[in-house]
């Protein structure tokens, strides 16, 4: 779990011991990540999750659920570009997106840039999380006034399974699966098959964070989500991003019944034809980069027999509320 303690940092400057209040994040029962604070902004809790809102030295304002850091002001971009731009462009004309998740409001931020969408539906369990980030990330306040973001406050497998419309694209922008946590059930075989996949138009294409892609990490869901997916739809494709700070590579899965097979050109015209201002990290051959896994992380991948369901979940390192 995260936590915020004070310590004693030992400065190589002529101060001698300097006094600062540090952020700690536990990784693995053997490795912690910790970076400076500046202050504490807010911190509250929902009957769902805890939630915190630091303002750190290196990475400016964080966001962190659960004491795991979900977003960070300084390379958030990276994540959300990965996770919405990639399934918007290999679809050949997308209009209407489901977000499993995304209370922060930044995928929607994303998504709101393609000319082509009419229509996002934001479906997030944690009104205070929601309402929390609309008070607080300037960054996303133009995207939750856009009349055509609609924000809506349940349940995502619920959400999905009562609305009769279907989707061009759906989007999982859901926590890491923790045990205890809101979210490993949105992971499963059964949901992938019985929920998200009769939702999808014909050509549709599903998205979701997939949790560490890292060469040691990547065996914790990465692997179990792509094999899961491999499931259910005839392509999937993975890929992976360094994030500076979740300390580690993260990983993404992309699955369609129809084939995902851009080249970088075509991702680089469809860039320019349909997204409004400039992609910070994404484009053509930075998703090619992304796409090309390393040999171990691909040779996992490839041997993974792993399906997840709620009986044989995986759940990355550290503890939900209900735990």
């Amino acid at each position: 779990m995260g936590e915020v303690a004070l310590s004693n940092g030992q400065s190589h400057s002529l101060n001698g011991y300097r006094k600062s209040c540090w952020y700690e994040e536990e990784i693995e029962d053997n490795l912690r990540w910790c970076f400076a604070l500046n202050s504490i902004l807010h911190t509250g809790a929902s009957q769902y999750q805890d939630i915190a809102l630091l303002d750190t030295k290196p990475f400016g304002k964080a966001l962190v659920i659960d004491g795991k850091l979900q977003s960070a002001e300084t390379d958030e971009f990276i994540y959300h570009e990965c996770l919405v731009h990639p399934p918007l462009l290999h679809h050949p004309n997308p209009k209407n997106v489901f977000i499993m998740g995304g209370g922060e409001g930044s995928t929607a931020r994303e998504l709101l840039r393609h000319n082509t969408i009419d229509q996002v539906i934001m479906c997030d369990i944690d009104e205070e999380v929601v309402d929390f980030c609309k008070s607080y990330l300037v960054a996303n306040w133009e995207a939750f006034c856009d009349p055509r973001l609609k924000v809506i406050i349940n349940d995502a497998r619920a959400e999905l399974e009562s609305r009769e419309e279907r989707y061009d694209v759906i989007v999982g922008d859901l926590a890491d699966p923790i045990d205890g946590g809101p979210c490993y059930k949105l992971y499963t075989k059964s949901f992938y098959e019985f929920t998200v996949k009769p939702r999808l138009k014909e050509g549709g294409i599903f998205v979701t964070q997939a949790g560490p892609a890292g060469i040691f990490s990547h065996t914790e869901v990465f692997s179990s989500i792509y094999n899961t997916l491999r499931q259910v739809f005839k392509y999937v494709v993975a890929y992976s991003a360094h994030i500076p700070s979740y300390a580690d590579i993260w990983g993404w899965v992309m699955a369609s019944d129809s084939p995902l097979e851009l080249n970088a050109e075509e991702i680089d015209v469809r860039v320019r034809q349909r997204i409004k201002g400039e992609n910070r990290y994404l484009d053509g051959k930075t998703f090619s980069s992304a796409s090309t896994l390393s040999k171990v992380v691909r040779n996992s991948l490839d041997n993974e027999t792993h399906v997840y369901t709620e009986e044989a979940a995986r759940f990355i390192h550290g503890h939900g509320k209900h735990a």
